[in-house]
């Protein structure tokens, strides 16, 4: 047989702040509706009730002397060191993220030169013809990056891919909207290189979709909800519940769309490592996923999940995730050789895309 080129991980690093911030620590917190008015209801019952549909306990956010980019390298050299490389040998850097670097004092966006150039330049690497580039895609950034970077190899262009997923989400969020207790920050990334082999290995198959025309706009950027705020302060703002709809209407029959073009069955999953948003979305997709089987019964840890102690941290959830299950971090979850993993997230776009991969 000939040896055909695939794209498989040899590394992994992330990077998770060492600020961990508790439920309890928005019990003073002013929470305001859309409307400019004061929610009603007691703080207790806000936080509460958030706590039981997202599952999350705490989260993580940025020491205040760093910035996204900081993060994005933390996590870039130790993928670089899981893999044993010379990071000089790369062909690209794709950084995904949404809002650049954020400094705590300003709340400003700030994206020239991009974080992949930033990132290359806190490696040191001299080699011109490592081309680090950005790519805002919503949450599901850090998969597109890893879809972007299949095809590099795949064409022979590349041999070797650094992709990063990085956010400081708390430094773009209202602390007026509830919605800002879902939100964190950290890193992930992997190595991405070039492996000849007879058997299809790594990145088999892949299916990305943007629905714009009815939900370009279920997350944007607008102001605080606290009418005192000034109209110039913006902030990250989401639709929740018709996020939730769109979500449970489009990802399912996403996943079984990339099963179907790899050539898999539902029984060849071993994992799913699907964004960490919120805990009942996740587990309302994966029953409609399996439904679309015939399946009623899921099984057990096929779907690990870190929401509860890291929160959302947008296109970092999937490869902190990874990083977590193949180095053993996570209690009852691993994978092995020849397990096929199916990655997915969904965002603002709206954007939703699914890998699936095999490890070697």
């Amino acid at each position: 047989m000939n040896k055909r080129k695939y794209s498989v991980i040899t590394g992994s690093g992330k990077y998770l702040p060492s600020i961990k911030v508790k439920n309890s620590h928005f019990l003073d917190s002013e929470f305001y509706n859309v409307d400019g008015h004061k929610n009603p209801k007691t703080t207790e019952h806000i936080v509460a009730t958030l706590q039981k549909i997202t599952e999350i306990e705490e989260r993580r956010f940025i020491e205040d002397d760093y910035v996204t980019s900081d993060l994005a390298f933390l996590a870039a050299k130790e993928a670089i060191a899981s893999a044993n490389m010379d990071p000089e040998t790369l062909d690209y850097i794709i950084v995904a993220h949404n809002f650049g670097d954020v400094r705590k004092e300003t709340a400003r966006l700030d994206m020239v030169p991009t974080l992949a150039a930033r990132v290359k330049h806190k490696l040191k690497i001299a080699n011109p013809y490592t081309v680090a580039y950005d790519l805002p895609f919503g949450c599901p950034g850090w998969i597109q990056g890893m879809i972007q970077a299949d095809y590099f190899i795949r064409s022979g262009d590349a041999k070797k891919i650094l992709v990063i997923g990085a956010e400081t989400l708390s430094r773009i969020s209202d602390p007026h909207d509830m919605d800002s207790m879902i939100y964190s920050d950290g890193a992930g990334a992997v190595i991405l290189e070039m492996r000849e082999a007879e058997e299809a290995v790594g990145c088999l198959a892949h299916v990305s979709r943007s629905d714009t025309l009815a939900h370009a706009n279920l997350l944007s950027m607008g102001p605080s909800y606290n009418p005192s705020y000034p109209d110039n302060a913006l902030f990250i703002k989401m639709e929740g519940r018709k996020i939730y709809e769109y979500a449970l209407n489009t990802v399912p029959q996403t996943l079984k769309e990339a099963i179907d073009k790899a050539g898999l069955g539902l029984t060849d999953i071993k994992k799913i490592l699907i964004h960490q948003a919120n805990a009942k979305m996740d587990y309302s997709i994966l029953s409609r996923f399996f439904a679309q089987y015939g399946i009623d019964d899921v099984p057990s840890g096929i779907m690990p999940m870190t929401i509860s102690k890291l929160g959302n941290n947008s296109v970092a959830t999937v490869p902190i995730l990874y990083d977590m299950v193949i180095k053993g971090e996570m209690e009852g979850q691993a994978i092995h050789s020849g397990d096929h993993i199916l990655f997915a997230s969904v965002g603002a776009g709206m954007n939703i895309n699914v890998m699936i991969y095999k490890l070697p």
